[in-house]
């Protein structure tokens, strides 16, 4: 069983992933704009605060608070609808990110600038730009404008900073500095190591205050990534799902076990699974009824 994210409502993250093997999932202007888009659109359905992000060609870095308690929704939905329209754009198969997403707590404002300094300085730590500031795909030319911005909450950190010239100065400061990841009882995080009792005892409070119910458990603790469930249906049955002779008996019949595993295992809904290449050929109100059989065979053995 997966160890559980400590977290809490309130709690700062760094968040990230990457394409599977180092794949620039990212590369094309059409393919970041789109992720943007999506980031803007979940994060306020899910009322997730955003400070900062820096979009590179094959990963994306988040400073976000979980100020809505939802964290893992809003990083499942977001990886999940973009690995979806990533497949249909490219008429793609299998993996699109590396694996369930990465999240770092964060300890305080201090540390949340590093992190913050640590993001925007990523594409001149990969030679991309010498001036942070002259990268167009992260939140570094969003402060300190009169412009408002309804989705990254730029006041916030204008007020840490204080001013244009001291965020220009700490950020560049930050260009050498590695974060300071500290590896704890409850996993790394970005901060010291008195602060993981804290941390644990928030989370704690939050778990026993919140009675969460076993659905929701399961999508905090259990449910994996899809890219996890390509690979585990490939280990079990030695074919690829998106290459499934589904002509063939034995290949509608194991696209019936791999719809089990993306409902159950991933925690998809029939709207997001019928996106997939593989169902293209299948109604969306005839995936309950697939889903069903292909549960009762799979208790059988067969």
């Amino acid at each position: 069983m997966r160890r559980a994210r400590v977290t809490y409502q309130g709690a700062y993250h760094h968040g990230m992933n990457r394409g599977h093997e180092g794949k620039a999932i990212f590369a094309k202007t059409k393919e970041k704009e789109t992720f943007l888009n999506l980031l803007k659109e979940i994060s306020q359905t899910n009322r997730i605060r955003i400070f900062a992000y820096c979009l590179m060609n094959n990963h994306y870095h988040l400073a976000l608070e979980n100020s809505s308690g939802k964290m893992s929704d809003f990083f499942k939905q977001l990886n999940g609808q973009y690995a979806t329209w990533y497949r249909q754009k490219s008429k793609g198969r299998g993996y699109v990110f590396q694996d369930r997403y990465k999240s770092f707590l964060i300890q305080d404002d201090s540390y949340l600038l590093a992190v913050i300094g640590y993001l925007l300085t990523n594409p001149v730590r990969a030679n991309l730009v010498k001036n942070f500031l002259d990268y167009p795909w992260s939140s570094a030319g969003l402060y300190f404008k009169q412009k408002s911005h309804e989705w990254i909450d730029t006041h916030f950190i204008e007020e840490l900073y204080g001013s244009f010239a001291d965020f220009c100065q700490q950020i560049n400061l930050t260009i050498n500095r590695e974060l300071p990841i500290v590896n704890t009882r409850v996993g790394r995080i970005i901060g010291n190591e008195e602060f993981s009792d804290k941390a644990l005892q928030k989370f704690n409070r939050r778990r026993s205050q919140a009675k969460v119910s076993e659905s929701k458990r399961k999508d905090d603790f259990h449910f994996d990534s899809v890219e996890k469930v390509f690979r585990e249906f490939k280990n079990i049955h030695q074919v690829d799902a998106d290459k499934l002779d589904t002509s063939t008996h034995e290949g509608k019949r194991l696209r019936g076990s791999f719809l089990v595993y993306l409902k159950d295992n991933a925690g998809l809904k029939y709207n997001e699974i019928i996106t997939f290449p593989i169902f293209s050929e299948v109604k969306l109100h005839s995936l309950g009824k697939l889903y069903k059989d292909a549960k009762i065979r799979m208790k059988k053995g067969k």
